[in-house]
C-alpha cells in the first residue's frame, strides 16, 4: 500500500495519545522490557529531520548504571546547595531558558511553578521543600528507565527542532504503550558527570534526559494537569497580503 493512502484506523487513539500525554513526577519501579523500549525508539525514528540528517543519539539506562549516574549528579546538586559558587563549573551547552523572561512566559512559567508546589503543598518560601521536589529529577523521579541524549556538536540550531520532533514522537509512542514520560531539562547542567558516564564522546552535548516508566497512579503529584492557551491565542490567520505596524501579520476575513 502506497504510504500517501495508508489509512489511519483510529484518529481519536493518535489524539488521545497527543492529549493525554503529560509529565509524570512519580513512577513505580515495575521494570520496563527492553523490547517495549526498542519498539518506543522505533516508531519515533520515523521523527522528520532536515535532509534526513537523523541527528539523535539515545542512550538508554538501567539497573547500575542508572543508579550510578543518579548518586554522583545528587551528590554534585546537594554540593551546589551547600556551596553555590560550585554552579559555575556546571555549564549546559545551550541556553533552554531565556537569560531574562518577559511576558507572556513570566506569568505562564510562575503559575505552573506555583501550581505544582501549591498541590503539593509547599508554600512560598520554603527552599528546603522547593529544593527537595527539584532534587527528585536526579532519580527520574524513581522512573526504571533513564534516556539521555545527544547531538554531535558539529550539527546546526536546526537540529534542535528535529530533536523535539523526535522527543515528541518517543513521549506519544510510550504513551500508546500505557507508559509515561518526563522530559527533563534538569540535567544539562550536569553533561561534564553525564556524558563521560554514559559512553558519549566529547565531539557530543546533551539535548535533554527523559524518565520513562509506569505512572505511580496513588501519587498526588502526578494530579498535576498544566493548560494550554487556546489556539486563538496562539494563531494568526493571514489570508491577504498585509502587515500591522507592530510586524504581525494583519487579521482578516
Amino acid at each position: 500500500m502506497s504510504q500517501l493512502n495508508a489509512p489511519i484506523a483510529d484518529p481519536a487513539s493518535v489524539d488521545a495519545a497527543i492529549e493525554r500525554r503529560y509529565s509524570v513526577r512519580a513512577f513505580l519501579p515495575t521494570p520496563v522490557p527492553r523490547p517495549l523500549i526498542e519498539d518506543i525508539l522505533r516508531v519515533a525514528s520515523r521523527a522528520p529531520s532536515g535532509t534526513n540528517a537523523q541527528p539523535w543519539k539515545v542512550y538508554v539506562l538501567q539497573g547500575a548504571v542508572r543508579d550510578e549516574l543518579v548518586r554522583q549528579v545528587s551528590d554534585a546538586h546537594e554540593a551546589i546547595r551547600r556551596r553555590p559558587e560550585l554552579a559555575a563549573e556546571y555549564r549546559e551547552a545551550y541556553d533552554y531558558y531565556p537569560r531574562q523572561w518577559v511576558e507572556p512566559y513570566l506569568s505562564r512559567r510562575r503559575h505552573n511553578g506555583w501550581s505544582l508546589y501549591g498541590l503539593l503543598g509547599i508554600e512560598r518560601g520554603d527552599k528546603d521543600r522547593m529544593h527537595a521536589q527539584h532534587h527528585r529529577n536526579y532519580g527520574f523521579f524513581d522512573a526504571p528507565v533513564g534516556l539521555m541524549f545527544t547531538l554531535d556538536r558539529v550539527m546546526g540550531q536546526g537540529s534542535l527542532v528535529d530533536y523535539g520532533m523526535f522527543l515528541q514522537n518517543i513521549m506519544l509512542a510510550a504513551r500508546a504503550r500505557g507508559l509515561h514520560t518526563c522530559a527533563q531539562g534538569a540535567w544539562n547542567p550536569f553533561s561534564r558527570i553525564v556524558l563521560p558516564l554514559i559512553g558519549a564522546s566529547e565531539q557530543e552535548m546533551l539535548v535533554c534526559g527523559m524518565a520513562l516508566g509506569y505512572a505511580d497512579e496513588s501519587a498526588r503529584v502526578n494530579a498535576f494537569w498544566t493548560p494550554r492557551e487556546p489556539v486563538e491565542v496562539f494563531t494568526r490567520w493571514v489570508d491577504q497580503p498585509g502587515a500591522t505596524r507592530d510586524g504581525e501579520a494583519s487579521p482578516q476575513g
